[in-house]
């Protein structure tokens, strides 16, 4: 286990002592959301030290011009940026006179808190000015999840040793850029900006794009238990708004402003109303107040845990983790806008520009399947269906025809965004992660008008896709695809990767599948729908078939394993464990050429189609695949950790899976791949619940519906969690003697625990010892 920054604590992470060479990865932890907005954990005041200034609203960004040394027929034009936007939180404080910085005063003490039960983050401190005066500070803050577009703070300044003048400066900053800006150049241009005693508005617009925000704020000033209003002066310049006034404190007397904030944007007002509407946001939120506006937070916050929440007695790092990572994963995404989808850092950095990838439906999914209504879920599939026409043209830029899709492996509003050649052109494994989060859905939730209304339509583009990407191999005798990068993206421009091939394959037979299935419960849509594709089922179909079936899969019989791809078994063959720890991770300490040589694997890939597949699969095949690959991984993707905890789990190798889900739970918070500081690993988080609900549960949806065959860690006394599985909620409870079920819908419910099949009525509970041979898959090894 990795040695952690931060104390245990089941519900808070806490941060004591300063540190000014770890701020940018605490900034990253104690990052707020509220799907609607979000921003890093920045000073309020001023900090002239080393951090990342970090403010973020959904779905608005910049086309930042592609910057590539050698340019390539089919390369996007630009890499979307969801843009660096005001920063609201900001107060300048200044104690006789002389700026509070902690980068230029002596920190005596530092703490800070985020509490993930009530979703707000605290931060207290002392520090000692010139002349010795010290001077202690308590902030805290929160993104409403009750009212999306608010955001609130409390600052309190207290001189501890000294009477004298502080002075306090809230205000509102739009001149702010992206750090990871190709060109530095500035994305927003000045529409509109006023002052006034306590208040100020500030609204904006983005070059290129013409998204519009608008920031309003009103504060108030309270010390000894009274509102006062000391005499303020205004201040305003090009894209900054904000009031500055000073007071005379008494030793040990507080002062405390309480500042309101609402962000708009365009994308949900129209431009010439937003400054009005910011107004009436900010002023209904002022006029429920800073404790009542926390209270709102409380009890919603409260709500969403009740539905999420996983407990785990006897393991506080284990809790902490899945905790901090569900809290993260609401804050970023809470399904309410079929606009918006799941970026890998969410509203915590600028990597990877706030763009979706095909995490989303490989991690993400099933995590919103089990929490929330079907239609959060929906929605995310309904993103991807909303840009398939983009996906369509993408493939033509490609050299595709005929209503073939592409989906893009990096966007914000369906066009392909990724510049780099081995992932725009070669990773295309994505497409059949898209059709695969179609099957996944429909299967978990049961809604087949899904597929017949958006669904099918997505699953022939890619199955076109795949008829055209294949090539035909006379020295083979199959169905080949060249030229490609897997999963594991330690490796570029490989021939017959099994898992893309494989996916492809099933993609193919899906769609048959699919339409058949349509075509027989809906013929009217189904009609329509072949009509306005001009689709030839019959010649379509049969070649879809004939692909399919004679699709190539490398494979070492000696070994008895599917190859990751053709000539892996070329490679010199070492483990992970052998690499020495100072050169981890290979990525900062390799050239990208040794480890393009080296068989060294970034994450699940041939495990990546057996977890997808696993039906397909006999355990000693699974537990095969598993004991040669996962010793090759170095799990230098936060991915990979989640898939491998889950296929250990299935094969009954328990120490394995617990060891890997603890490095999923705590990768940012410890800090495993040495890059939380520049955001957290949003996507990846899903796989932490998806390693306890699929993996200690095994949880399983089939044809005959759920079904569990659980499991505990030998240091855990119990864990528990809800599911949502359709039309029935359940609580899953699991301790070192058996597993309780307890059924809290309305109506009873089929289910498998173990291999037992039985009926659950409303409010019924079934409890099964741990006496199953389906409990312990090891001895069947």
């Amino acid at each position: 286990m990795q040695p952690s920054f931060f104390k245990p604590h089941p519900w808070l992470i806490i941060e004591e002592g300063w540190n000014p060479r770890r701020n940018r990865l605490s900034e990253s932890i104690f990052s707020l959301g509220n799907g609607h907005m979000g921003l890093r954990g920045n000073f309020e005041e001023g900090y002239s030290g080393d951090c990342l200034q970090g403010s973020y609203l959904a779905g608005v960004y910049f086309p930042d011009p592609t910057r590539v040394g050698w340019w390539k027929n089919g390369y996007p034009e630009y890499f979307a940026k969801v843009l660096n936007g005001t920063n609201w939180i900001g107060i300048s404080v200044e104690v006789e006179g002389e700026i509070l910085d902690l980068n230029q005063v002596e920190v005596l003490s530092f703490s800070r808190t985020l509490n993930l039960k009530e979703g707000w983050l605290e931060r207290k401190f002392r520090v000692r000015m010139s002349g010795g005066r010290q001077v202690e500070v308590e902030a805290l803050r929160f993104c409403s999840i009750t009212r999306e577009e608010v955001g609130a703070l409390r600052y309190r300044v207290t001189p501890l040793n000294f009477s004298g003048r502080v002075g306090l400066g809230p205000f509102l900053d739009g001149n702010v850029k992206n750090e990871d800006s190709n060109f530095d150049e500035p994305f927003w241009d000045p529409v509109h900006q006023e002052a006034e005693p306590f208040q100020a508005l500030l609204q904006m617009r983005t070059k290129k794009t013409l998204f519009e925000i608008c920031s309003a704020m009103h504060c108030s000033l309270e010390s000894g238990g009274a509102i006062i209003r000391p005499l303020t002066r205004q201040e305003l310049r090009e894209k900054f708004a904000g009031s500055f006034f000073s007071l005379h404190l008494e030793q040990g007397q507080s002062c405390t402003l309480y500042k309101v904030v609402a962000n708009l944007s365009s994308r949900n007002h129209p431009p010439e109303l937003l400054a009005a509407r910011c107004r009436q946001r900010v002023r209904e939120a002022a006029e429920t107040g800073f404790e009542g506006l926390l209270a709102e937070q409380r009890e919603d916050w409260a709500r969403k845990w009740e539905e999420m929440d996983i407990r785990i007695e006897g393991d506080l790092p284990a809790q902490q983790g899945i905790r901090f990572n569900l809290f993260q994963l609401y804050q970023t995404y809470t399904g309410k806008d079929e606009r918006l989808n799941i970026s890998p850092k969410g509203f915590t950095g600028e990597k990877y520009g706030g763009c979706t990838y095909w995490d989303t439906e490989a991690y993400c999914l099933p995590f919103f399947l089990g929490t929330a209504p079907p239609a959060v879920a929906r929605n995310l599939l309904l993103y991807r269906y909303r840009q398939l026409g983009k996906a369509i043209e993408n493939a033509g830029r490609l050299g595709f025809s005929g209503g073939a899709a592409l989906f893009p492996m990096v966007t914000i509003n369906g066009e392909e965004c990724h510049n780099e050649w081995e992932i725009t052109f070669e990773e295309i494994h994505r497409n059949g992660a898209i059709v695969y989060a179609i099957y996944n859905y429909c299967r978990y939730t049961g809604d087949l008008e899904y597929l017949e209304d958006f669904g099918l339509e997505t699953v022939i583009a890619v199955a076109r896709f795949w008829a055209q990407r294949v090539s035909w191999s006379d020295a083979k005798k199959a169905f080949v695809l060249l030229g490609v990068t897997g999963p594991n993206e330690y490796e570029n421009n490989v021939q017959n990767n099994w898992y893309t091939n494989y996916i492809a394959a099933w993609c193919l037979d899906y769609a048959c599948r699919s339409l058949n299935q349509v075509k027989a419960k809906a013929p009217a849509k189904f009609g329509a729908l072949e009509r306005r594709l001009k689709l030839d089922t019959g010649r379509e179909t049969g070649q879809w078939k004939h692909i399919a079936s004679g699709l190539y899969f490398p494979r070492e019989e000696k070994l008895e394993i599917f190859l990751q791809q053709d000539g892996y078994l070329d490679k010199e063959q070492t483990l992970a464990r052998d690499i020495p720890a100072e050169e981890r991770p290979i990525h900062d300490h390799w050239s990208w050429d040794r480890i393009l040589r080296s068989c060294f694997i970034k994450q699940a890939d041939v495990l990546q189609g057996m977890y997808f597949f696993e039906d397909r699969f006999d355990l000693d095949t699974i537990s095969r695949h598993f004991d040669f690959y996962e010793p090759r991984t170095v799990h230098e993707s936060s991915l990979s950790g989640c898939v491998h905890s889950i296929l250990a789990s299935r094969i009954g190798n328990r120490d394995k899976a617990y060891e890997l889900y603890l490095r999923a739970a705590r990768l940012d918070l410890d800090d495993y791949n040495a890059d939380t500081r520049y955001g957290l690993h949003i996507t990846s988080m899903a796989g932490t619940w998806m390693s306890i609900v699929q993996g200690f549960a095994g949880m399983r949806v089939r044809e005959e519906g759920i079904s569990f065959s659980p499991f505990i860690p030998g240091n855990w006394d119990a864990y528990s969690f809800n599911l949502i599985y359709r039309d029935w909620p359940l609580n899953i409870r699991v301790d070192q003697q058996a597993v309780h079920i307890l059924n809290r819908g309305r109506a009873a419910i089929k289910l498998h625990i173990f291999e037992e099949g039985l009926i659950l009525g409303p409010g019924q509970m079934a409890s099964r010892p741990f006496n199953s041979p389906v409990y312990a898959p090891e001895e069947k090894r």
